[in-house]
């Protein structure tokens, strides 16, 4: 097993709205947003909270609201709720008020939103939010409203621009789920600061690879955005009891509808080197590291055999000095 990058060593305080906030979390400086792949722009958002009170909050939304507005629509998501909440408190956040979003919530004005979410519920010393943000019925909720809104109630407000890398260019969501679709994970992984993952439950599969002497691990890609279909590096990390830390293997894996043998859903299968466990039930987290190749049907199972192996061994080749 190797070590990735790390989890952070507290995990972050989770509220469900309309719960109960404690009171000891009033005070706190609150960044409010989607944070969908929590990149390093968020980070930035996250960091200037700490510049204004000992204790950071985030205020976000599950679902996503794109996907409550437009439910047909390819899935896009970035992060799923776990792996952004890891993602949140590794940037220094300590407790996330998490907003069940629907249309109800969505009617809700943007001055009730303020009065009443931020406000009455968690009393922030100070609020924090990027210069694109909108909130309440019709996004109506501008960073205008929402600091003359607040300044009533004796509570400061930071609207900030977005945080550029070296490049000059912004971090934003939009240009990590490009390098992703495009098969770049490494430059998805420069905006997020850590490689992108896939987060799911081992499933049961078909068990060709077993067959084939490449068994693997079959995950759902659920509501994440499809990145490049094709063959990737890979770390894994396999969680065997939930909020344990993972156990981490190198490995190769194959995001797509495996043609060979007439697949028609996209999933992840992920073959670990050097691991022989019976992991059918586990949450597994895939990070994407190097792009291999594009999927391709090949000529039978004795070409696919020896593309796999030939997958592995460059696999391994990448990831040694991880």
């Amino acid at each position: 097993m190797d070590s990735a990058v790390a989890d952070p060593a507290v995990p972050l305080t989770e509220l469900r709205w309309p719960g109960p906030a404690p009171a000891r979390l009033r005070g706190a400086a609150i960044a409010v947003g989607n944070f969908d792949g929590a990149h390093l722009g968020h980070r930035a958002v996250i960091e200037e909270c700490r510049r204004h009170a000992a204790t950071v909050g985030v205020v976000t939304f599950e679902p996503h609201p794109r996907q409550v507005f437009a439910p047909d629509a390819p899935p896009f998501r970035l992060t799923a709720w776990p792996a952004k909440a890891r993602r949140l408190a590794s940037f220094g956040a300590d407790f996330a008020l998490v907003i069940g979003f629907d249309r109800a919530f969505a009617s809700r004005s943007a001055e009730s939103f303020v009065d009443e979410v931020l406000v009455a519920h968690l009393g922030p010393a100070h609020v924090v939010v990027g210069a694109n943000f909108a909130f309440g019925n019709g996004r109506r909720g501008t960073p205008d409203l929402l600091r003359a809104r607040l300044a009533g109630h004796g509570i400061g407000m930071t609207c900030m621009l977005p945080a550029t890398g070296p490049d000059g260019q912004a971090y934003s969501s939009t240009r990590v789920r490009a390098a992703l679709v495009v098969g770049d994970p490494a430059g998805a992984a420069a905006l997020l600061g850590a490689p992108w993952e896939v987060e799911g439950r081992v499933g049961e599969g078909d068990r060709r690879g077993r067959l084939l002497g490449f068994p693997t691990a079959n995950v759902p890609l659920g509501d994440h955005l499809r990145p490049r279909l094709g063959v990737y590096a890979v770390e894994a990390g396999i969680v065997d009891v939930p909020g344990a830390a993972p156990r981490w293997a190198k490995g190769v894996a194959n995001i797509g509808n495996r043609p060979t043998v007439g697949g028609t859903e996209p999933r992840v299968e992920a073959h670990l080197f050097d691991f022989a466990e019976d992991i059918y039930g586990r949450t597994l987290r895939v990070r994407l590291i190097h792009f291999l190749r594009a999927e391709r049907k090949f000529d039978g199972l004795d070409a696919l055999k020896a593309q796999i192996a030939a997958d592995s061994a460059e696999a391994r080749r990448l990831l040694a000095g991880r």
